[in-house]
């Protein structure tokens, strides 16, 4: 018993030791990353020809009023110095002021990434639940029709321009059908009705029972989430047929085979599992991707997301607003990132018991 003992202690200390080392490893993983993202940031940002005391104090001012805001903005420091303040102001959460809208960059931010997080999601739904099933089918039917349907419309969609078919989509779907309302997330008559607790709209009116809203918004959101789903899964759809085709030339589903497995059986219950890390990874960029603002996107639905905050920051001169939203997009990279490591444990029975 006392043998036993020590080797179940020597076990646990064993376990806690590797788990305290993979806890350490990811953070300090994440503190570089953060560091490496706030510095390429600013210093791109302090590279551009955009002069950030013109973007405060305008191109009339005079040079008084400049030298001025030039001395309050810290631009007379040397450059790591205004670095080293930077970071502290946005470990502290404050981006700056945005010349565009004069309120706080973390306010502006916390009001558009609510837009493009609905947006986008809905947007990866759809692309996950066709673009899987279709990549798997086209992977299993290599050369036969179901796998040109599916290469065909993959080229489509990356050959087609991403504003050509929103505004086809508009025309016809909304202009000639009316299946579907046009641009912004509401109409007019439904706007400042729901109390935006959460920000996304379809969750807030059905928190508060406001079906007609909850409609309204849909009917607003499917087409440009079924346009960016459709991106999306001309991507997953590809990777996901090539990844199948490796797999089902591997020896161990032959050998299901041979034991009386139906090819079906043996796609998805020995092929498909084999291809989830990949696959993860596929989804996890591709969703990513669009959290980052999809901007041609937003900018011809006129939706009030991220994406067409940072395009209007950039032709304001909004250099504030422009930085605080690529630190967002690679906080969203580096969250995501992690999100598929966690998955990848839980997939990848190899690292289970790393």
């Amino acid at each position: 018993m006392g043998a036993m003992a020590v080797n179940a202690a020597r076990r646990a200390q064993g376990w806690t030791t590797a788990v305290l080392r993979q806890v350490t490893s990811f953070a300090l993983s994440l503190v570089f990353t953060f560091i490496g993202l706030t510095a390429v940031t600013f210093f791109i940002g302090r590279l551009t020809k955009i002069d950030p005391v013109l973007a405060v104090v305008g191109d009339k001012a005079s040079k008084e009023v400049y030298d001025n805001a030039y001395i309050a903005l810290g631009l007379d420091r040397p450059l790591i110095v205004q670095y080293g303040l930077y970071l502290k102001r946005v470990l502290t959460g404050d981006l700056g002021i945005s010349v565009l809208t004069s309120q706080p960059v973390i306010t502006d931010l916390l009001r558009v990434f609510p837009a493009t997080f609905e947006l986008a999601t809905i947007a990866i739904v759809i692309g996950v639940l066709v673009g899987v099933p279709a990549g798997v089918l086209a992977g299993a039917r290599k050369g036969r029709l179901p796998d040109h349907i599916v290469r065909v419309g993959g080229l489509f969609g990356y050959s087609v321009p991403v504003f050509w078919l929103g505004l086809v989509g508009l025309f016809v779907f909304y202009g000639k059908l009316g299946w579907v309302s046009g641009t912004g997330r509401l109409d007019v008559f439904y706007e400042d009705i729901v109390t935006p607790r959460t920000g996304i709209i379809l969750l807030d009116s059905a928190l508060e029972g406001e079906w007609d809203i909850f409609w309204n918004a849909f009917s607003h959101l499917i087409l440009p989430a079924a346009i960016l789903g459709y991106y999306s899964l001309a991507y997953i759809a590809r990777m996901t047929r090539s990844f199948m085709i490796d797999q089902l030339a591997q020896e161990y589903v032959i050998t299901a085979r041979v034991k009386g497995r139906s090819f079906w059986g043996a796609v998805w219950l020995h092929a498909f599992p084999n291809i989830m890390v990949p696959l993860i990874t596929v989804i996890g960029l591709s969703y990513a991707s669009l959290l980052e603002g999809a901007v041609l996107t937003e900018t011809v639905f006129a939706w009030p997301g991220l994406g067409l905050y940072i395009t209007r920051a950039l032709f304001n001169s909004d250099m504030n607003a422009v930085m605080g939203g690529t630190i967002l997009i690679g906080a969203v990279f580096i969250t995501i990132n992690l999100f598929c490591d966690f998955l990848y444990r839980i997939f990848d029975p190899r690292l289970k018991s790393a």
